[in-house]
């Protein structure tokens, strides 16, 4: 018998998530979303049982890592529709990590393979999202006014924090802080 998503718990996740990414997506310091989640993936990796007082940390980890291949949509879509959470041998089949937070997966499956699978929920809410989470919150816009320019603004500065977290070289922006260059991916080909 397959496991149900809480989709309350779930929009809560998502707000929190993108809160926590939208506060580091910064024109000023471009990579401090690549740094704080690399230290976060971190500290999870140590320490998954964090995970219980702060469970939006592993979306923010994972935020820009995981791709959703195109007939999964189909499939996570559905799952979140009717509320109904994938099994393990469903999941990972719809899911592909980056092999750098391979580590990181399989220490959080170890430790709760539920909280994985509801991490990706997240992640496949946030990266098919058409409205802010803040707006979802305050009630429908009835009336349509206005609701485009958020939608527009929600998508750029989603598209924003997935840009400057995949590694958008401003070194030549001034004020360019490089306390963080030390840090790479695997795919940035450094």
């Amino acid at each position: 018998m397959s496991q149900k998503f809480n989709a309350a718990r779930l929009e809560q996740l998502k707000t929190d998530a993108f809160e926590n990414i939208d506060s580091y997506n910064d024109p000023d310091t471009p990579k401090a979303l690549a740094a704080f989640t690399e230290q976060i993936k971190g500290v999870l990796q140590a320490a998954p049982d964090m995970l219980q007082s702060v469970p939006e940390y592993l979306p923010v980890a994972l935020y820009g890592r995981v791709k959703f291949p195109g007939d999964a949509k189909l499939k996570w879509s559905q799952w979140l529709k009717t509320g109904n959470a994938p099994l393990w041998d469903e999941f990972k089949t719809t899911v592909a990590f980056n092999n750098a937070d391979l580590p990181l997966v399989k220490t959080i499956r170890a430790y709760n393979e539920s909280l994985l699978i509801e991490a990706c929920a997240v992640l496949f809410m946030l990266s098919n999202e058409t409205s802010s989470p803040v707006q979802r919150s305050q009630g429908s816009h009835d009336d349509g006014e206005g609701y485009e320019e958020d939608d527009d603004d929600y998508s750029d500065r989603r598209d924003q924090a997935a840009d400057d977290y995949d590694g958008n070289d401003d070194e030549d922006e001034e004020g360019y802080d490089d306390q963080y260059d030390e840090i790479t991916f695997k795919r940035e080909g450094r």
